[in-house]
């Protein structure tokens, strides 16, 4: 007699760091993986990231994989039934709802692969990434590189030529006419020199 063996348990993997350290590409190498392995995957992401494209996931070095822009945590459920895996890019977009909706697709079985900033430009925990990552079974932090003086990045610097509308925002879509990768030491300097810390 042969015993149906249950469906595999879901988990949440979260890859963070600063802007322009490979996150997008990151998940997208695993959504495509996963792709290619035969199993049901559904991509998010949030509809205020139109920078490179309305609908796909798109990395900075132009690398893409088929979305659905959503305004809310909540649309996630609604789409993402029947399937294996699920991604979302730039979740530090998105309400604090999303950790319930990651933990609920992870308690069905699904497998949540999440990317996202882990701190704002002022190096504050950013949106629900720090409930993200208390919950999540595997956490990959990726590093850009310092344009300052070449040592492993972790802060997303916003240029202090960006002004008007929105400057001070915690949310500022942009990209390197907005903002800089930059080391603890540089990114420190930086913020001396402007008057911020």
């Amino acid at each position: 007699m042969f015993l149906e063996s249950p469906k595999q348990a879901g988990w949440l993997e979260v890859i963070c760091g600063s802007m322009f350290s490979g996150k997008t590409e990151e998940l997208i190498r695993r959504l495509k993986r996963a792709n290619f392995a035969h199993q049901r995957v559904q991509i998010f992401k949030p509809g205020i990231d139109v920078r490179y494209s309305e609908t796909d996931v798109v990395s900075h070095e132009g690398k893409s994989i088929q979305s659905i822009s959503v305004d809310s945590s909540q649309n996630v459920l609604l789409y993402a039934t029947d399937v294996d895996v699920v991604g979302i890019d730039e979740v530090q977009f998105f309400d604090d709802g999303i950790v319930e909706v990651c933990n609920i697709l992870a308690d069905r079985g699904v497998r949540v692969i999440v990317a996202g900033l882990d701190m704002d430009y002022l190096a504050n925990p950013f949106g629900p990434m720090p409930a993200l990552l208390a919950r999540a079974e595997h956490i990959t932090k990726v590093h850009a590189i310092c344009v300052r003086c070449g040592q492993p990045a972790q802060h997303s610097h916003r240029l202090p030529s960006v002004k008007g509308a929105g400057a001070d925002e915690q949310v500022l879509i942009g990209e390197m006419d907005k903002y800089e990768p930059l080391c603890r030491h540089c990114f420190n300097a930086a913020l001396k020199e402007e008057g911020k810390l």
